[in-house]
């Protein structure tokens, strides 16, 4: 069985946020003063997040992300992570994580069944990494991707949000990081999700970062398969990890977009940006056992061919903590 949306793309990849809430307090992510605190009742129980999962890989969703907030900081994230690693049909459940509390999980996430890590990281230098997580411990993500290896994960995608000014000069140390080591580094272009009034002074593209880096060293296009996601791929000649660009803003992937989102709240979404959201919790507490089904058909068939950043200028600023990345 295959979810198909109008414009004929397979969807077969889901984002499930486990919690709003988070460890660091990242600049482009959300607000100084934080986000509101949702109740306790306001978020999926582990029960709810799990049926949503089964019934998309009953409909052909095979591979699942667990996003935040940040995930770690969850109660019962290792005995949820190992249930879902057993439902049939899904090949793959991989969890994005800020790191900081991967020396002491990294093992038992490894043993419940998560099968990759991505690892968001926007600075090799401890003052710089404190000021854009705002208060932030680099060595503990460090610290956290050696634990990952050594538990058995093969090396993480490091996520880097390039912003000019900011991070920008530190683009051949991440590059860097693949030389000698098989991690791969995804420089990600910023974008306006809180609708800041400069963003775009932020926002460097993908064509600009990848010329830097060529100037430093020959690199080498890669095939991407269609689990890698928007990101195209390079690798410096003779190094042991790879490079990817992720080019939301200057170059839209939308057309080959193969995924969905849920928040911690229910609030599933078919584009980051679209403005639109259905909310499951109606259907996961109703009595008919096929209105999630059908509700999650709905996501998929009204699903926009593109976000149109440039285009939409009054959508409603959000914290990507709130929706899951």
């Amino acid at each position: 069985m295959e979810l198909l949306d109008r414009y004929g793309r397979r969807i077969r990849y889901l984002r499930l946020s486990l919690t709003d809430r988070c460890n660091l307090r990242c600049r482009y992510c959300m607000p100084a003063s934080g986000v509101r605190k949702r109740h306790h009742r306001e978020i999926l129980t582990y029960e709810e997040l799990y049926r949503i999962a089964d019934e998309a890989v009953g409909l052909g969703i095979d591979k699942i992300r667990l996003t935040g907030g940040e995930p770690l900081v969850r109660k019962g994230l290792v005995a949820f992570s190992e249930r879902l690693a057993g439902l049939t049909g899904l090949k793959e459940l991989v969890l994005t994580t800020n790191g900081i509390l991967l020396p002491e999980m990294a093992a038992p996430l490894h043993r419940a069944g998560v099968k990759r890590l991505n690892i968001s990281l926007d600075s090799l230098r401890p003052e710089r990494f404190a000021a854009i997580t705002r208060g932030g411990e680099l060595q503990l993500v460090l610290d956290g991707i050696d634990a990952a290896m050594a538990a058995g994960f093969p090396p993480p995608k490091i996520n880097m949000v390039v912003m000019r000014g900011i991070n920008d000069d530190e683009l051949l140390d991440f590059a860097r990081l693949t030389l000698d080591r098989a991690f791969t580094v995804r420089f990600i272009e910023y974008m306006p999700n809180l609708q800041e009034s400069d963003w775009e002074k932020q926002s460097i593209a993908g064509t600009e970062l990848l010329e830097r880096i060529a100037r430093e060293y020959r690199l080498l296009p890669l095939v991407s398969s269609e689990s890698a996601g928007p990101s195209r791929n390079f690798r410096i000649v003779g190094a042991a990890g790879s490079l990817g660009f992720i080019t939301p803003i200057s170059g839209h992937f939308c057309g080959s977009c193969n995924r969905i989102r849920v928040s911690s709240s229910g609030m599933a979404h078919s584009c980051l940006f679209s403005g639109s959201s259905i909310d499951l919790k109606p259907a996961l507490r109703s009595k008919n056992p096929l209105e999630l089904r059908r509700t999650l058909h709905d996501i998929v068939s009204n699903k926009p061919m593109g976000h149109e950043l440039h285009e939409t200028d009054n959508r409603d600023p959000f914290a990507m903590s709130g929706i899951g990345g």
